[in-house]
């Protein structure tokens, strides 16, 4: 869902959606996709899993992971987000570890899973305390299906998995390609070459595309307010965000939001 990285303030949330192409991201919550309608591909560190519908993966906490949506067909997805202190016994292992493969399918998804996913969808809107005991059933049960591995393991050392984390951890401050060089031991010219021979854009266009995708989902998720939006998410001022906003999308932020929710 939020391509950023975010501090998930609810400690249990819902959210229904028709997936679309999420940028990587990363937050400190433990993230549950179970798949209702079509097929969406998760991506976690360089690897790429394919979901179809009644399929279901957790993404554990601090992992950088983003969506990809091929299917033409209708494609709809519920994605809950818990806080880790709500996973009581389990973590110790969601902080240290993670799924070698963070999927699994319908017809091996356990029955008390499927039952704890129907009751969350039913329910809408939910308690943490009910919250809580759904998702430890639900880790309980998804531990004895997967094969778990370093966390520290997953993506690379390398300076893309050092630039990507950092960004996606500080977009919503003030930055400068000289203080992201330096803050990974680099300097500014080597910075700006990996941008433009890996990601193929400039440091800017990248920075902007975080903070872009961030808004976008503010805008899709909530009713704050347009100012409140391009503030938190490091915009420096309206105009820049209206600006890079149209380039992308073809219309305002306003006009954007008002075709969202009319779908």
């Amino acid at each position: 869902m939020q391509p950023s990285y975010e501090e998930k303030k609810e400690k249990f949330s819902m959210i229904r959606k028709k997936p679309h192409h999420v940028p990587p991201h990363l937050h400190n919550a433990i993230e549950l996709v179970y798949v209702t309608k079509g097929e969406v591909e998760l991506g976690i560190g360089y690897e790429l899993y394919h979901m179809e519908k009644g399929d279901f993966a957790i993404v554990f906490p601090d992992l950088i992971h983003h969506y990809q949506v091929f299917s033409k067909g209708k494609n709809e997805v519920y994605q809950f987000y818990a806080s880790l202190e709500l996973s009581g016994p389990f973590m110790a292992l969601l902080q240290k570890k993670c799924p070698e493969n963070p999927v699994i399918a319908s017809a091996d998804l356990h029955r008390e899973v499927k039952n704890a996913l129907s009751c969350l969808i039913k329910d809408q809107k939910v308690s943490e305390v009910v919250g809580q005991a759904y998702l430890q059933i639900i880790l309980y049960r998804c531990r004895e299906t997967f094969r778990f591995i370093e966390k520290s393991s997953v993506g690379s050392n390398d300076l893309i998995y050092a630039a990507m984390t950092y960004l996606l951890s500080h977009f919503q401050e003030e930055l400068t390609l000289g203080k992201v060089a330096s803050a990974l031991g680099t300097n500014k010219f080597a910075l700006s070459k990996f941008f433009s021979g890996i990601f193929h854009t400039n440091f800017n266009q990248y920075l902007n595309e975080i903070r872009l995708n961030y808004a976008t989902s503010l805008l899709e998720n909530t009713d704050r307010r347009i100012t409140d939006i391009y503030l938190e998410a490091g915009f420096e001022s309206q105009r820049t965000f209206n600006r890079v906003f149209r380039q992308k999308y073809g219309r305002t932020p306003s006009e954007y939001r008002k075709t969202w929710w009319e779908k």
